[in-house]
């Protein structure tokens, strides 16, 4: 590596920090490096709050070192007016003498436009460094500014015979676990690095499931069920104040308190995706049942896919999902495996 390169990694470094909490924005990251040495560095650290260039330049104590300086951010600065203001308009102001960028910002108010301002300022800019590292950081908001839906990551639990649950007597419930303890605290880690997750209304009906983050430090994501006849008892954990909730359904439009019902008419994967993408939705997580999970792998609607496997053994019961792609890598987790996808 380059030292443009490592100044950029420390940025994506710093950047991968905000995972969680900065959605819908990107994740940035900023380093400020005068003769070689690094004098301050930054994140966006929470939707709404100042951006990583912001707080880069707010930890330099030489405010009159950054006239000589070089600063580097893992994503083109804005240029618009948002929740603050454009940070391309502050670099030019503190009159730094070169901008290094990793890539473009999709958006369509931002993209190009920063850096013309930074030109436009007799601003040395630099792009493309580590551009396919900074892409795959933020390839939630990438999907979101593209292909106009949520970034989709399909996670299931099977057997080492194939099975997601159990053979069920008729109205059981509860669930029946297949991975360790260790793993499905794996699972809410996961579960706050996302928007949201979204079930069928059978997972919840059998498993009674919170969809929360319990086990691990973090933000609840936003709960979606897809409910079209409005058949859960309202009683079932998914309904209690501890997160938003937002339940599709084909009779009401109806807010009340935490829940938001979503008339949709459509029940299609590509339907409930334009849905979300509506809602402000960047990314979610597809977490059950069976049926559900097929349904997006057969409509080809889905980014990543991440499937927990054990020991264990059911004999019979509801099949697991089918993927046809090769995995992409296979991780030892405890006593359990994970096999991630990617859908390229």
């Amino acid at each position: 590596m380059n030292l443009d390169e490592q100044y950029m990694l420390r940025c994506l470094t710093l950047a991968k920090m905000g995972l969680g909490s900065v959605a819908p924005n990107p994740l940035v990251g900023a380093v400020i490096v005068h003769k070689g040495k690094i004098i301050g560095e930054g994140f966006h650290e929470k939707y709404g709050e100042s951006h990583a260039e912001v707080n880069a330049i707010n930890s330099v104590v030489d405010k009159s070192l950054l006239k000589e300086s070089t600063i580097y951010v893992a994503l083109e600065p804005c240029s618009h007016f948002g929740k603050t203001p454009p940070c391309a308009n502050l670099i030019i102001d503190h009159q730094f003498k070169k901008v290094v960028i990793a890539c473009r910002d999709p958006f369509s108010e931002v993209n190009g436009k920063g850096i013309e301002l930074l030109k436009d300022a007799k601003i040395e800019v630099v792009e493309g460094i580590l551009e396919k590292e900074a892409i795959e950081l933020n390839r939630r908001f990438f999907t979101v500014q593209n292909k106009k839906r949520p970034y989709v990551i399909l996670k299931w639990a099977e057997t080492s015979d194939g099975f997601i649950d159990r053979k069920r007597l008729e109205n059981e419930t509860g669930i029946n676990w297949i991975t360790s303890p260790e793993t499905r605290q794996l699972v809410h880690k996961w579960r706050s690095e996302e928007m949201a997750v979204l079930v069928g209304k059978n997972t919840i009906y059998i498993d009674n499931s919170l969809l929360t983050v319990r086990e691990w430090k973090g933000g609840n994501p936003v709960r979606i069920v897809i409910d079209p006849n409005l058949e859960l008892p309202l009683d079932k954990s998914i309904f209690d104040s501890s997160s938003n909730t937002l339940i599709l359904n084909t009779s009401k439009n109806e807010v009340s308190n935490n829940l938001k019902f979503i008339k949709l008419t459509d029940f299609s994967s590509e339907s409930m995706l334009n849905c979300l993408y509506n809602e402000g939705i960047q990314s979610v997580m597809i977490e059950g049942g069976a049926s559900t999970l097929q349904s997006f792998i057969d409509s080809n609607c889905w980014d990543e896919a991440r499937v927990l496997s054990s020991k264990v053994n059911f004999i019979e019961g509801m099949i697991a999902p089918k993927l046809k792609s090769v995995p992409t890598s296979i991780d030892t987790f405890g006593e359990d495996k994970i096999k991630f996808f990617r859908n390229i």
